[in-house]
């Protein structure tokens, strides 16, 4: 079962008209804050029928599981907010053997580092979300991501997608961060993209550049992890830059990878990335969610106790019953056993 957590998404168009009502100020009284009632989002015909033909296509190639990918690239309102991958899934058409999952991925850069709402007052938002990334850009934001939100929490972020396609990492990859983050639960995705020259979020960059940022930035996260806690994912939003899983697996043996841990990074490790996340909702993510088993109203009996087998009378305390063992000695009823009458006739022979 290969996995691909990282399907970009299209921006939604609002399916209503916004209604805002403001209240006046009095004298010299501070204005209250704006209400306003945001609309819900939708995709259109022509974006739903291109993103069915972007999960055909992946699923032609061989992939099951599928994350739709949602950007957000300042500090989050939680008034404002709204999930967009719920939205797109929901008017997608099933598909039996495949997964969607819910992703949301938050840009963290200078200003987010005192915060960029993920507190916990706006955990019901990410309730909503199957898998919380974040992407670090400055070296204060990947301590942030690395020691304090890879803690066992509702809020864990288990996913730390690396800006590859940099002209340099703008941090440096100390082994003490990324050892602590693995230890605690988080991977660090690359996003396969970046090889073939194709970044979003890079519109004015040659793509021969992104290609040797990316090969560069790639061999350095090896390096540092050993293949240790790294998945890899897609991040294309154009299909001819799409390609099959076990070409990503070749693709990524050239970075001196085993072809086994290669192969984990696209399996195993999604796997187990996945049921971790399954886990935020849960006492300090130790545990699964809990479901409630009723049993029927017949039960099946108990099984009748063991009879204890013991040295002594044959008969049963309070009872007029033997026990069905034989016992040696049975000096109670008078009577000896044969081994015991066979001694006494030798020793009386003894004697005469």
């Amino acid at each position: 079962m290969f996995f691909d957590l990282n399907v970009p998404i299209p921006a939604s168009q609002p399916s209503g008209p916004s209604t805002t009502a403001t209240q006046s100020k009095k004298g010299k009284a501070a204005a209250k804050q704006t209400h306003t009632q945001q609309p819900e989002s939708s995709f259109s015909q022509v974006q739903i029928a291109a993103i069915e033909n972007h999960v055909e296509l992946l699923i032609h190639l061989g992939y099951s599981a599928f994350a739709f990918n949602q950007t957000v690239h300042k500090k989050l309102d939680p008034k404002a907010h709204q999930n967009h991958a719920q939205t797109l899934i929901s008017q997608l058409k099933r598909r039996p053997g495949v997964a969607f999952l819910k992703r949301i991925t938050i840009i963290l850069d200078e200003d987010s580092e005192k915060g960029f709402g993920l507190a916990s007052t706006s955990s019901a938002i990410f309730s909503g979300y199957d898998i919380i990334a974040l992407t670090p850009t400055t070296p204060g934001t990947l301590s942030l991501a690395c020691l304090t939100h890879s803690q066992p929490s509702a809020l864990t972020a288990h996913v730390i997608s690396l800006p590859l396609t940099l002209p340099r990492l703008p941090f440096h990859l100390k082994h003490t961060l990324i050892r602590t983050a693995i230890k605690n639960g988080s991977v660090f995705e690359m996003n396969y993209s970046g090889a073939f020259g194709s970044d979003p979020d890079a519109f004015e960059t040659a793509s021969v550049t992104i290609k040797r940022n990316w090969w560069a930035a790639a061999r350095e996260v090896i390096r540092v992890t050993k293949g240790k806690g790294v998945i890899v994912s897609g991040g294309i939003t154009n299909e001819p830059d799409l390609r099959a899983p076990r070409d990503i697996i070749n693709l990524i043996t050239m970075l001196n990878l085993a072809p086994d841990v290669a192969h984990d990074t696209m399996t195993k490790e999604p796997q187990a990335l996945v049921l971790r996340a399954q886990t935020r909702n849960t006492y300090r993510a130790i545990l699964s969610e809990p479901r409630l088993v009723i049993p029927g109203a017949q039960s099946q009996p108990a099984p009748p106790p063991l009879q204890e087998a013991c040295i002594g009378p044959t008969s049963v305390p309070n009872s007029g019953t033997k026990r069905p063992f034989d016992v040696i000695g049975d000096t109670q009823n008078g009577s000896l056993s044969k081994t015991e009458s066979r001694a006494n006739k030798k020793r009386k022979n003894k004697q005469r």
